[in-house]
């Protein structure tokens, strides 16, 4: 059995009520319970098994990466330089370009699984993981879904429990006044493959930040008409400055020279390739780019199209949303659009409330506390990919983790093999 899997069923009916015993198989797992098994939980995995650490790593889904498999549209790459996305001990192939496709990225990834040996428990899904200060443990309680045998309950009772679903765990879908009356075609970004099937259509598409540039250029591109909402301000920056990724000059110039200073470098340069971006309607926020993802979390968009497309009008630039009527939209400027579908580019949010009970992220200090402090909370609890920043900033928290708890697993394990010595030594004593 691999190292990922090595757990035990044994009899724990002390930590349960009586109904719990029969009604749940219970699993003590002589490791971490690694929940999500996208990017940052693959990469927590691999590098505690590196150090030899048992774990098992439950996902509600039916594959690794399911955010990027099931909900991403066809044309999507990454948006930042292969070397700056890829997980710890295995780099991207050679052969890969500098912006690997999504479908390039999942099989990278299931290469990943495949070269540690990484088997997740797929179609098992967390209902809850609450720490039991009795006993100083973890009960995580799940439903696996199966074909052959249904719905089955379990409990695992861990030591260290580590997040790692990610704050894109579930769409955000806001109310609109009168969508309900719209009678045209609505979906979220999540559900959006290809604007092939809005060829000549007119599309309303509802947020600025990188899904709503990428799904209006892929709209235009198919000859539609997209329309994108734009409520507040963003910064849009070139892809690429002088032949050089946009974000590795930003890094690189953070060695040498304070946040705010890369900031003005970056917007003069900008402002000399794209032009005034206020003037089409984006209008930039007061803090720069860089210090605005630090500390507010918000990403600028890198551009890769879509601007030169709403300096021509192909796609343009319209107010938030006052309400909808049949087959139209008033804007809150007062016009009145009429659109034939609806895209919600509207984001995602974490899932984590909803299960991990008497806990909060933010509470305890994994979302609050800056980057790259933000990874360990207390009572052995775990977070990998809430710092904001990305594949390579989750890379780096699940190094971090992983030594963490290999380190505290071998010392307890450690203590444990002293303590059964010393009682072998008491029980030979008396013979």
């Amino acid at each position: 059995m691999s190292n990922n899997n090595n757990t035990t069923c044994v009899n724990i009916s002390t930590l349960l009520q009586p109904e719990d015993i029969f009604s749940r198989r219970c699993i003590w797992v002589n490791g971490p319970v690694i929940v999500g098994a996208g990017p940052s939980g693959l990469a927590v995995a691999a590098d505690l098994k590196r150090q030899e650490v048992p774990f098992i790593i439950l996902e509600r889904a039916n594959c690794i990466a399911s955010l990027w498999q099931n909900r991403t549209y066809d044309r999507l790459k990454l948006h930042l330089p292969k070397q700056f996305c890829q997980l710890p001990n295995l780099p991207f192939p050679e052969d890969f370009p500098e912006y690997p496709t999504k479908y390039q990225f999942i099989e990278y990834l299931e290469s990943y699984a495949t070269h540690f040996d990484l088997r997740p428990k797929f179609n098992e899904t967390v209902q809850s993981a609450k720490y039991d200060k009795r006993f100083g443990l973890w009960r995580v309680q799940t439903v696996l879904r199966s074909e052959l045998l249904g719905y089955c309950e379990f409990e695992y009772i861990c030591r260290w429990l580590v997040v790692a679903t990610g704050e894109n765990a579930e769409k955000v879908v806001p109310e609109f006044e009168g969508l309900e009356d719209f009678g045209g075609d609505v979906l979220h970004a999540g559900d959006y493959k290809s604007g092939e099937r809005y060829r000549g259509k007119r599309v309303l598409v509802v947020g600025c930040g990188n899904s709503g540039m990428e799904v209006s250029l892929d709209l235009s591109n198919h000859d539609a008409s997209p329309s994108m909402v734009v409520r507040s301000s963003v910064h849009v920056l070139p892809r690429e400055i002088l032949g050089k990724s946009t974000f590795e000059l930003g890094v690189t110039m953070m060695k040498w020279m304070p946040v705010w200073l890369v900031d003005r470098t970056l917007l003069v340069l900008t402002r000399l390739l794209l032009g005034n971006t206020d003037k089409y309607g984006l209008k930039r926020p007061e803090i720069g780019p860089l210090e605005l993802k630090n500390t507010a979390g918000k990403t600028p968009v890198l551009d890769i199209g879509a601007f030169s497309k709403i300096k021509s009008g192909k796609i343009k630039i319209v107010a938030g949303i006052a309400k909808f009527g049949p087959g139209k939209v008033e804007l809150v400027d007062g016009r009145v659009l009429e659109i034939d579908s609806v895209v919600l580019a509207t984001g995602y949010r974490s899932n984590v409330p909803s299960w991990l009970k008497d806990n909060d992220l933010a509470e305890i200090g994994i979302e609050k506390d800056p980057f790259p402090k933000g990874w360990k909370g207390e009572a052995g609890l775990y977070a990998v990919g809430f710092t904001r920043r990305g594949l390579s900033g989750a890379s780096l928290d699940a190094m971090s983790v992983a030594h963490d708890i290999a380190n505290r697993w071998k010392e307890e394990t450690k203590q444990q093999i002293k303590t059964v010595a010393a009682r072998h030594r008491r029980c030979i004593s008396h013979f």
